[in-house]
């Protein structure tokens, strides 16, 4: 399975964690608790925190759990409030979210959404704030702090410890490991930032990891509380399509998703050009490299179209369009190995052949479930794949194999229950001491 409830602590405390089969859909087993979550991107905006803090809430409240949200006025991704006061809120201002959570926002610095230095300098903003806005709100039970962004991780911890509460940390990308690949931090020795990081995961009453991989690297580490709740979906919601008609004169591939340094997505640029005129390859999203990205496919001439983010029936029509959907991450990122990016499973689900720039973790999952190819991170390979795909059609008939592998790995519903029986058992463990 994709949760592994392996904490370190006296068998009193693991028992409500690992009592055999979760509990059916909106009802767990637990005593209905209320959580403080700091965050640096939530709704109204849509992002990958989002997105999994939506759906997690969404099955905490049928719970009966109260949910209070500490997050900055809506500004993601172009960095500057695009919405009205109403839904993207106003500093220091209560704010009803729509499943029955209480958000309180805090203010940001305007950027481009472009710059390095302008996003770090809004987040340390945000995060400060969040401080006494964590501070001044009504006692929760836990507070539970999701990073990167990393400010936002150290926010939550002095939130956590002035008001006397446990701390939950959760990781949902590689960190401090994935700074040392992207050369954030440099040398040999290691810097504030990773001695920080580090600290703050030794000292949390418990560490989510959304991957098996980096919880045991962070088990390796030292670090005792360690629980894994991957990424997933609710597969409910998640129709799935009929496959790929068997004859089509122009091979069509998506990439839906960040444009930025993690996905190195000028490989998938230069295999489309290597194809050529037989194929068209979408791409939709935003990102620090999108600009560099465009410059390239022109540059090239490559069969390229790119799309601004698509939300709701338009990301379904556009998966629909789809032969194959594209996954991908840098490979010489040692840190991605146990990376599996949030977008898998939608592609998975929807029954769409997923063609897997990827290793580690993520790749063994592809080839787990069936559901697509795992090729290396060079254009020539790519571009021989979706030859290879165009001219024999049948292959992208991916079937049920990854939606069934989803069901029963990544199912939100699931998890969520899962996750609120180990916040019960760290809050209870607490409370007993």
């Amino acid at each position: 399975m994709r949760i592994s409830l392996q904490m370190r602590r006296k068998p009193s405390a693991q028992k409500g964690a690992r009592s055999g089969a979760p509990a059916q859909e909106g009802d767990s087993s637990v005593k209905p608790l209320r959580i403080m979550l700091m965050i640096h991107s939530y709704w109204p905006e849509s992002s990958p925190p989002q997105r999994r803090w939506t759906t997690l809430i969404r099955e905490f409240r049928k719970s009966g759990w109260d949910v209070d949200v500490v997050t900055p006025v809506a500004h993601f991704p172009v960095g500057k409030r695009t919405l009205p006061a109403n839904l993207a809120g106003r500093p220091f201002r209560g704010q009803n979210g729509p499943l029955g959570e209480r958000i309180k926002r805090v203010p940001y610095i305007p950027h481009s959404g472009h710059s390095h230095a302008a996003r770090l300098m809004d987040q340390l903003l945000s995060a400060a704030m969040s401080v006494p806005a964590g501070l001044m709100w009504r006692k929760a039970d836990v507070v539970i702090v999701t990073a990167p962004s990393l400010p936002i991780m150290v926010a939550g911890y002095i939130v956590a410890k002035l008001r006397h509460v446990p701390l939950i940390v959760e990781m949902r990308d590689a960190w401090p490991d994935l700074a040392r690949d992207a050369r954030i931090v440099k040398g040999s020795v290691k810097s504030l930032v990773e001695r920080v990081v580090e600290a703050i995961q030794l000292r949390a009453d418990m560490v989510v990891s959304v991957t098996e991989g980096f919880a045991e690297t962070l088990r390796a580490r030292g670090v005792e509380h360690v629980v894994t709740v991957s990424n997933g979906l609710d597969l409910d919601s998640v129709p799935v399509f009929e496959p790929p008609a068997l004859q089509r004169d122009i091979f069509e591939a998506l990439y839906l998703g960040n444009h930025g340094e993690s996905q190195r997505l000028d490989v998938v640029i230069r295999a489309s050009a290597l194809v050529g005129d037989s194929m068209l390859l979408h791409m939709v999203g935003h990102g620090t490299q999108r600009p560099g990205l465009m410059e390239l496919a022109h540059e090239l001439n490559a069969p390229v179209v790119f799309h601004d983010s698509l939300h709701g029936k338009d990301v379904l029509d556009r998966y629909e369009k789809a032969d194959t959907c594209i996954v991908s991450l840098r490979d010489d990122w040692k840190s991605f190995d146990a990376t599996v990016p949030s977008k898998t499973y939608e592609v998975m689900s929807i029954g769409r052949h997923v063609t897997a720039v990827v290793r580690g973790e993520a790749a063994r999952i592809v080839k787990e479930a069936d559901c697509g190819d795992v090729v290396s991170w060079n254009a020539e390979a790519i571009a021989e794949l979706w030859r290879e795909l165009a001219a024999d059609r049948s292959r992208l008939h991916a079937g049920t194999t990854g939606r069934d592998w989803v069901r029963k790995n990544a199912n939100y519903p699931m998890l969520a229950t899962q996750y609120m029986d180990s916040i019960a058992a760290i809050v209870h463990e607490r409370s007993a001491l």
